[in-house]
């Protein structure tokens, strides 16, 4: 940072917009953010400068320096009204946010702006930046830490009454809950959420969240035409907005299509709603689709492994692609063993195009879940199919005689004692 400065006015900014490369702006605008001018027109162009500086630093990818700038601009933000204040803070973390790879260092500033603005006694923009915080340490998986951080922050957020912010926690919350598995406080936390924006006018992205997660823990449930109606309401929100989420809240759509066996849907759904959102996303579902649809085990295998940035690594659609192999994966073994009575694993195996040992260890899994009758001889490597036992219908016809006698002979203990009394 240059040590002289420039005035603090229109001109130094035009002057900054005019420079030929982007260093050469940046220099320029830390000469103007330099100037101890305090009248409310360099205030008013020093916040200008502020801004354009971000861009400028985010596009650089100069993490440390906007980090650096956060430091620099707190003599600034004791002559400016703390909205502004809190304006400016959240614009530089999101642009460092922009930033690829830059999580950690996301974290460490948060922390230091939540440090600042505890000892500055900052209330609004502490709970905003402690509410970024858990986000960032969930991302980060550190489940614990952000729990811990939630479960403070909600209690002082309920007892101001800030809705807006209540509703941003609670939604946190509740994904936070749903990555550890804990389903039950993760719909108390959603409906926490819910209630807390029926009180209040809730941006459309904002809804679209909450439609979103609505439908993750719906699906969760095997619920899936519940969670597809929510997944469309989110679809709608983020599509008329243009954000990024709208593509997955599709995807999640034609997860739910297939998992209730409307696997033909599919293709009419991306062709009527998603051509604009073409690409690898909706490729991997469209080939999970037709695989399923074909009831082929090869071409889902092929799917998973072709897309496997978009199937196994989203952990939403993972979860229910593994039942949905099992299933199929269940029912193809199921329709190959049916003629026999005896036939070696082997052979299933390559009927099924799978390894010998994965169709061994599925048909003990199978037997032990009384999917069919039979044992495995894993000495010769056969299996052993036994025929259903039929169940023959004079026992159940025997003990109903029983049970009628044994009425009979109640009743008349009863006459008798009757008349001997």
């Amino acid at each position: 940072m240059s040590s002289s400065h420039l005035p603090a006015t229109s001109e130094s900014l035009d002057l900054a917009s005019e420079a030929k490369t982007r260093p050469e702006a940046i220099n320029i605008l830390y000469q103007v953010l330099d100037n101890p001018a305090s009248s409310s027109e360099a205030l008013r162009v020093k916040e200008q400068a502020i801004t354009k500086l971000s861009e400028l630093l985010r596009e650089e990818n100069r993490g440390e320096d906007l980090r650096g700038l956060l430091t620099t601009l707190r003599p600034f933000f004791a002559l400016i009204p703390k909205a502004k204040t809190a304006k400016i803070v959240r614009g530089i973390i999101d642009s460092v946010a922009k930033i690829p790879n830059s999580t950690d260092l996301q974290i460490s500033l948060c922390k230091e702006m939540v440090e600042w603005t505890r000892a500055e006694k900052r209330t609004f923009l502490r709970q905003r930046v402690e509410a970024r915080l858990a986000a960032l340490l969930m991302d980060s998986k550190e489940y614990s830490e952000a729990l811990t951080l939630l479960s403070g922050l909600v209690k002082e957020v309920r007892r101001l009454d800030d809705k807006l912010l209540l509703v941003d926690i609670d939604l946190l919350e509740s994904k936070l809950h749903f990555s550890l598995r804990n389903l039950p406080k993760a719909k108390a936390a959603l409906t926490a959420a819910r209630t807390a924006a029926n009180a209040i006018y809730v941006p459309p992205a904002q809804q679209g969240t909450i439609d979103l997660q609505s439908g993750i823990l719906h699906a969760e449930e095997k619920d899936y035409k519940t969670a597809y109606s929510y997944f469309f309401e989110a679809f709608e929100a983020f599509n008329a907005l243009d954000d990024p989420r709208a593509v997955y809240s599709l995807k999640y759509m034609l997860l739910c299509k297939i998992m209730v066996n409307q696997a033909d849907d599919v293709a009419g759904i991306i062709s009527s709603k998603a051509l604009k959102f073409l690409g690898p996303e909706l490729d991997a579902m469209k080939a999970v689709a037709d695989a399923y649809a074909k009831r082929s085990l090869k071409l889902f295998e092929t799917a998973l492994q072709d897309f496997k940035a978009q199937l196994d690594e989203d952990p939403i659609v993972h979860r229910h692609l593994s039942s949905l192999y099992d299933t199929l994966l269940e029912q193809n073994l199921c329709r190959l063993i049916e003629p026999f009575s005896r036939v070696e694993i082997g052979h299933i195996a390559s009927l099924i195009e799978l390894p010998v040992e994965h169709v061994e260890k599925k048909l003990s899994q199978m037997i032990l879940d009384k999917k069919f009758a039979g044992t495995l001889d894993q000495g010769v490597g056969c299996l052993i199919i036994f025929e259903d036992p039929k169940t023959d219908a004079i026992f159940p016809a025997t003990l109903e005689t029983i049970q009628n006698m044994g009425k009979v002979v109640d009743s008349l203990f009863v006459r008798s004692a009757k008349i001997m009394a």
